[in-house]
């Protein structure tokens, strides 16, 4: 029995795919096709599908959940690759927030009081 994959490997290996098809063809790839639309194609299409996962949260099951939010962490990782970044910059930052209280972080970033 093989060793069972983590979720941040699959992730990086769905990256690495993502990546590969910048300047593929448009035709035959979606995320090409996604690529050639551009940045403001691309943020719509996440945002449809946050608020497609957010839909299925509310007034649908579990596996839907879980089919929009694949939907949502693939177009995610498409605007990643878009902007040239790479997931461990966003592992990263997971990492630095790490035991801080969600309150203190916002706090921090934002330098107002909650």
């Amino acid at each position: 029995m093989g060793k069972k994959e983590t979720g941040g490997e699959i992730l990086e290996r769905l990256f690495a795919v993502i990546d590969g098809r910048r300047g593929a063809d448009p035709e035959t790839s979606y995320t090409a096709k996604m690529f050639a639309k551009g940045r403001s194609k691309i943020t719509q299409k996440l945002g449809e599908e946050a608020v497609e996962t957010v839909i299925a949260a509310l007034s649908q099951g579990r596996d839907e959940v879980v089919s929009e939010s694949a939907d949502l962490i693939y177009h995610l990782l498409i605007l990643w690759a878009e902007q040239g970044i790479d997931p461990a910059e966003v592992w990263a930052e997971l990492a630095r927030r790490e035991g801080t209280s969600g309150i203190d972080e916002k706090k921090a970033r934002s330098g107002k009081t909650i």
